[in-house]
């Protein structure tokens, strides 16, 4: 690809992050009112209907029963684990902060591609794991008196996501990816309506209406996404999820006040580093590439575009 489709690329992914950002600015805001699993139950239901259209058009023969149960099951509940822990990071943590943490995914994910994938991780891909997670002490800062549930539950979030979006890359050839799509929403719909009866608070209208239009961000944000990886290539895509910690600074300061504290700053520097020296050798050197090929976010509203793309190439004839 030549550089002009690159630079296209990178505009649309940075313009995919930064609704991405304004989405998990929705889910701070509301999450001072409510709690996260009601979030994502209306989340998940405002959803719905637009993965429902899209899946419509699934033209591939077959039936919702997973072919690989015990993984599709462990996936399912990563993603439902990832999305909650995540919403209730972003409602009590800075959003800098959570950012933070939850760029360990790249690195969590080619850990986890060890002993799942089977891959073969050398001395500097295994120092910039190690850096990265050294990073993530950094802004936590373990033994520290404003160690919180909010940190344990990025880092729980960036786990899950980690999990999930490498049981994609084990079992994604041979499972359908409707099933891969749609599980996890399903699950976050039932369980999320199950704890409802026990945390429900009473939504107006204006509310709601943000709640749509967390669903909407979500939506289109995965399209930008999807557009960008296929108009350029993924070692470029990939480093642009990392423009959200600008967004998330700006975001803090001018709604919530939030400032961005040194420490936030020098662990997320080393997380990035890490995370960019890994997706830049893994365009060299890995076969499998689990970085470049996971594109991760909650599942708490809408399903990674990984998976999407994956739907969407099966439908082509």
């Amino acid at each position: 690809m030549d550089g002009r489709h690159n630079l296209r690329a990178a505009l649309t992914a940075l313009g995919a992050f930064l609704i991405y950002s304004t989405h998990d600015t929705v889910v701070k805001f509301l999450g001072g009112s409510y709690n996260p699993m009601q979030i994502v139950f209306f989340s998940v239901c405002f959803g719905m209907p637009m993965v429902t259209i899209m899946l419509m058009r699934d033209r591939t023969d077959g039936n919702l029963i997973p072919r690989h149960p015990w993984w599709t099951l462990t996936r399912t509940i990563a993603a439902v684990v990832a999305g909650v822990t995540a919403f209730y990071a972003f409602t009590v943590l800075p959003l800098a902060q959570t950012y933070a943490i939850l760029f360990a995914t790249p690195l969590l994910i080619t850990l986890l591609a060890i002993p799942v994938l089977g891959e073969r991780v050398g001395i500097h891909r295994g120092g910039a794991i190690v850096a990265g997670l050294i990073g993530v002490m950094i802004v936590i800062q373990p033994g520290s008196a404003d160690l919180t549930l909010g940190h344990l539950a990025a880092l729980i979030s960036a786990i899950a996501g980690s999990l999930s979006s490498i049981i994609v890359r084990k079992i994604g050839r041979e499972e359908r990816s409707v099933v891969l799509l749609v599980y996890p929403m399903m699950a976050n719909f039932i369980l999320m309506a199950c704890a409802l009866p026990f945390v429900y608070v009473p939504m107006p209208l204006a509310h709601l209406g943000l709640i749509g239009v967390m669903s909407i961000c979500a939506f289109a944000a995965m399209l930008l996404t999807i557009g960008a990886y296929r108009m350029g290539e993924a070692v470029i895509v990939a480093p642009m999820q990392y423009s959200q910690i600008i967004w998330a600074a700006l975001f803090g300061f001018l709604f919530f006040d939030e400032g961005v504290q040194t420490t936030t700053l020098l662990g997320a520097a080393v997380i990035i580093a890490s995370g960019l020296y890994i997706v830049l050798r893994e365009d060299n050197v890995s076969s499998t590439k689990p970085v470049l090929r996971s594109r991760w976010r909650p599942e708490g509203v809408m399903p990674r575009p990984g998976i999407v793309m994956r739907w969407q190439k099966q439908q082509r004839p």
